[in-house]
């Protein structure tokens, strides 16, 4: 009887403190866990601190350092790092014409007046509302081409006996072009009765071509890369198959002449790939000769699938002597005409 009683007593009392143990060891455990998450907690918030502080100072210093040159000094809202080819009225302001401002792209080419027909022919495919028109005259002969409509909305560049490149590097700088989605850098000597430069846009968006060229008439077309001619129901292609002689292209061909890569005669850049190979045109380049198999640095991206010739809108490249025009004893000079 006594020990039934003592084992009731006792049962209670172990209980309690079995209880009371895990109650202190559950504290004990919690307050653990507190310590560490609020240590985790404030080296986070501390990371983040740094991180938003650095990021600040960066920011800050960013706005006085990383400003173009010669405009520190400057208010900020008056920097202007950008232009265009786009005529501005000669009286009254800009700020009257509400109509939306039209995203435009560059038809830009060295020209001789002995090409003047054909370079007409060029200029008239390009829409008035789509491109401005920049002309390098390589021959030094500009009032002539007053005789054509369009001569007046077309910017003239004149410097005897320079190649388009030596003008592009001059006169094509990124900034400068910055606002003009493609660039097509063309020679005067190509045929376009089978091209229209809208439709061959809409294709470079479609397909992601940053670095591109229209196709080459194999019929009518001096050719002299196997890769850049037609091919027939083919919208686009990137690169040429050839299984004799030493230069061969099979699938696993990742460069020039085989994939990537696209002649000088008339190649077309988006505007990220052009300032990129501005920036690879030497300041003494005259006729580019090499620079096509380079183009694949500033493809941004995958050169086999960033470059590529559209079949769909075709040209024809009728191969005439340019660049023929003497200096008759004129001293050499560098002329801008905008009229």
């Amino acid at each position: 009887m006594m020990k039934a009683l003592a084992s009731n007593i006792i049962l209670p009392e172990s209980k309690n403190r079995l209880r009371l143990c895990t109650f202190f060891v559950a504290v004990i455990l919690g307050a653990g866990v507190y310590f560490i998450a609020s240590e985790f907690i404030t080296k986070e918030i501390f990371r983040w601190e740094v991180f938003y502080s650095a990021r600040t100072v960066i920011s800050s210093r960013c706005k006085n350092q990383c400003r173009p040159p010669g405009s520190e000094f400057l208010p900020e809202g008056i920097v202007s790092k950008t232009s265009n080819f786009e005529f501005q009225p000669l009286w009254g302001s800009t700020l009257n014409n509400k109509t939306p401002k039209v995203s435009k792209n560059l038809l830009s080419m060295a020209v001789g007046i002995n090409q003047r027909h054909i370079v007409s022919k060029i200029v008239e495919k390009f829409p008035r509302d789509d491109f401005d028109v920049l002309l390098f005259h390589y021959d030094g002969v500009v009032d002539e081409w007053k005789d054509f409509s369009w001569s007046s909305r077309a910017v003239h560049v004149s410097s005897l006996n320079q190649t388009k490149w030596w003008f592009a590097k001059r006169f094509l700088h990124p900034d400068i072009v910055a606002e003009y989605n493609y660039i097509f850098l063309w020679d005067e000597d190509l045929g376009v009765e089978n091209f229209d430069p809208k439709r061959y846009i809409s294709i470079l968006k479609e397909e992601g071509l940053e670095i591109s060229q229209p196709a080459l008439d194999p019929v009518k077309s001096k050719v002299h890369q196997a890769l850049t001619a037609r091919k027939t129901g083919s919208k686009v292609h990137r690169r040429f198959y050839n299984s004799k002689g030493s230069a061969r292209c099979d699938a696993n061909s990742t460069g020039p002449p085989c994939t990537g890569w696209v002649e000088m005669m008339a190649p077309v850049f988006s505007r990220a790939a052009w300032r990129c190979t501005w920036y690879m045109i030497q300041n003494d380049l005259i006729h580019a000769w090499g620079l096509d198999r380079q183009l694949g640095y500033c493809a941004q991206g995958d050169r086999t699938q960033k470059v590529g010739v559209v079949d769909a809108e075709y040209i024809v490249h009728l191969g005439l002597p340019t660049l023929g025009a003497s200096n008759d004893g004129r001293k050499r000079r560098i002329d801008v005409f905008i009229f």
